[in-house]
């Protein structure tokens, strides 16, 4: 019986060190539709989903069906935080039964789940789709701002190890497919030709601020569309 406590005991603090995530439950038949992960951006929290999750469930997705990701986004992309998506990608698979995850994310957010989809085993088996809002894909020149006590600034900076590792190869690998939306007004990524990526289904969203693309009617259909077409 105490080998069996200290086993609970061992879920739950694996569970715990993956950051935050999902109450362990009984694994589910797969769903009708493929769950959305959300994820945010730089200094954010999931609270920035609100109205984009609203739009979701407007056009048939349920609360099981959509899930947002929170994480410390002072860390470094390939070192902690891709893996720490990653574990939140299998609680999604074991709780809902789907195979694969459709994945949005915003802004610094498109770099730890780019990371994942490359390096992580993404592309081959666990995500479906992968969309990108104003992502520093190609780094940022504002991220230098922060970079000097920031480790994920660092990695959004022009020419940095995990840009450079981004963009060697094949920019869009596997069968997952790729969207981006990118706003010629976004006073955050700098330049705008940061966020297109070779391969994707890039997309203009006009003249938006950078956080405006999270709540945009015109960006939230052309997501919900690419997702379910």
């Amino acid at each position: 019986m105490l080998s069996m406590r200290r086993g609970a005991v061992s879920l739950m603090v694996a569970l715990a060190a993956a950051g935050p995530g999902l109450v362990p439950g009984p694994a589910a038949p797969a769903p009708a539709r493929t769950p959305v992960v959300f994820v945010h951006g730089y200094n954010a929290d999931p609270g920035v989903w609100g109205r984009m999750r609203e739009d979701f469930k407007a056009s048939g997705y349920t609360d099981a069906d959509l899930f947002s990701w929170g994480y410390d986004t002072s860390q470094s992309v390939n070192e902690v935080l891709s893996g720490r998506f990653a574990a939140y990608v299998e609680q999604v698979r074991a709780r809902t039964g789907a195979a694969r995850v459709d994945v949005v994310a915003h802004s610094f957010g498109s770099l730890v789940t780019r990371w994942y989809v490359k390096y992580g085993g993404g592309s081959t088996a666990t995500v479906g789709h992968w969309v990108s809002l104003a992502g520093p894909n190609h780094g940022t020149s504002t991220a230098w701002a922060c970079a000097l006590w920031s480790q994920a600034c660092r990695d959004m900076t022009p020419g940095s190890y995990v840009q450079k590792q981004l963009a060697e190869g094949d920019e869009t690998p596997g069968a997952v497919q790729y969207a981006t939306w990118w706003s010629n007004c976004d006073e955050v990524v700098n330049p705008d030709s940061s966020v297109p990526l070779t391969g994707a289904v890039n997309n203009a969203a006009g003249c938006l601020k950078h956080n405006d693309l999270l709540g945009d009617d015109a960006v939230s259909r052309g997501v919900r569309a690419f997702l379910t077409g």
